[in-house]
C-alpha cells in the first residue's frame, strides 16, 4: 500500500447524511492504520474502484478470477484489514473479494445520503454488478451481516448464498452493553484507554490496543470518523419469511451485541436457514475461530 488509499471519505464539513473524517489529522491517522493493516494481509491480486449511486467503493480480490466468489462485508468502524485471520483459510477454498462498506471508515468515498436498508442493499448490489460475476456468496460479520441480510431481502438476484457471523440488529435488539459501546464510539473526547477497553469488552476481553492492527484501525475509526447513515433496522418477520437465498447464521454464544438464543430463534424464521450458536465465542468471532469458520463455510457451500 502507498501512503494514500485508493478512495477515502471526505473531511468535514459535509452535507447531512454524508459520513466523513473529522479533520485532516484524523484522516491521516486512519490512513496510516489502514496502510499498516493492509500490510498484514496477502497482497491483493486485483484492486477495483466500484462506482455506485451513493459513492465509490474499493474492492480487493484475493485469488484468481472465478465464478461465484466469496464477498466479505466488514463490521462497524472496520474494513478489509479486519479479515487478517480469515483470508488465508477462505482463499484455500475459492476466490475472495473484500469490500470496504460505504458509510464506514475505509477506502470508500460516500457522495450521497444512505437513508435506510433499501439504499444499503442498492449500493451493494450496484457494486456486485461490477465484479464481473453473475452471483456471489456473501460473508458478513456484525453490521456486515446485517448488510448481507438486507441485501437478500431487497436485492437478492446476485446472491447465491449468505453467511452471517453474529449479525447485529438483524434477529434481535441490541443490548444496553452494545449501546454503551456505540456511545463510546461517537462521543467526542473519550480517552483512548476507554475506547480500548470498550473494544476489548466487545471482543471477549481480547487485547485491543495499538499493538493489534485491527484494534488500532477500529479505534481510529471511532475517534476520527463521523458516521451519518440512517440507523439500521431489523428486517420484519414477513421479510425474513420471504427470503429464498440459502442462509447460514452463526451466532456467538458470548456476544454482548444481543441475546444469541433469542436471535437464533428468530433467525429460524428464514425458510431453510441453518442456524448455529457457537458457545464460548464473542462478537469478534471471525478472529477467534477462523479455521472453524472456513471449514463450516466450505461444508455449507458444498451442499448448494
Amino acid at each position: 500500500m502507498t501512503s494514500e488509499l485508493p478512495e477515502t471519505a471526505p473531511i468535514a464539513p459535509q452535507p447531512d447524511g454524508i459520513s466523513h473524517f473529522t479533520d485532516t489529522a484524523g484522516r491521516a491517522r486512519f490512513v496510516a492504520a489502514y496502510r499498516d493493516g493492509m500490510g498484514t494481509l496477502p497482497v491483493p491480486d486485483e484492486t477495483r474502484i466500484l462506482t455506485t449511486a451513493f459513492g465509490r467503493v474499493t474492492a480487493y480480490r484475493f485469488g484468481p478470477p472465478a465464478a461465484e466468489p466469496i464477498v466479505l462485508l466488514s463490521g462497524r468502524q472496520a474494513s478489509t484489514p479486519m479479515w487478517r485471520a480469515n483470508i488465508g483459510g477462505l482463499t484455500a477454498q475459492r476466490t475472495v473479494w473484500s469490500l470496504d462498506s460505504l458509510g464506514e471508515p475505509g477506502a470508500t468515498a460516500q457522495t450521497a445520503p444512505i437513508t435506510g436498508p433499501q439504499d444499503q442493499a442498492a449500493w451493494l448490489d450496484q457494486a456486485l454488478e461490477q465484479l464481473g460475476t453473475e452471483r456471489v456468496h456473501l460473508l458478513g460479520v456484525s453490521i456486515g451481516g446485517w448488510l448481507a441480510a438486507q441485501t437478500v431481502v431487497h436485492r437478492p438476484q446476485r446472491v447465491a448464498s449468505a453467511v452471517l457471523l453474529d449479525p447485529a440488529v438483524t434477529f434481535a435488539p441490541v443490548t444496553w452493553k452494545m449501546i454503551l459501546v456505540s456511545l463510546g464510539s461517537i462521543l467526542p473526547g473519550i480517552p483512548r484507554t476507554v475506547r480500548e477497553w470498550l473494544l476489548s469488552w466487545i471482543s471477549g476481553a481480547a487485547k485491543a490496543d495499538d499493538s493489534v492492527p485491527e484494534a488500532r484501525l477500529i479505534a481510529s475509526g471511532m475517534r476520527d470518523f463521523v458516521q451519518r447513515p440512517a440507523q439500521p433496522r431489523q428486517p420484519t418477520t414477513e421479510q425474513l419469511r420471504s427470503v429464498s437465498v440459502p442462509i447460514l447464521v452463526i451466532l456467538a454464544g458470548d456476544s454482548i451485541v444481543h441475546d444469541s438464543r433469542r436471535a437464533a430463534e428468530r433467525a429460524r424464521q428464514v425458510p431453510g436457514a441453518e442456524v448455529e450458536v457457537w458457545a464460548g465465542h464473542s462478537h469478534a468471532i471471525n478472529g477467534e475461530a477462523p479455521e472453524r469458520i472456513a471449514t463450516r463455510l466450505d461444508r455449507f457451500l458444498a451442499q448448494l
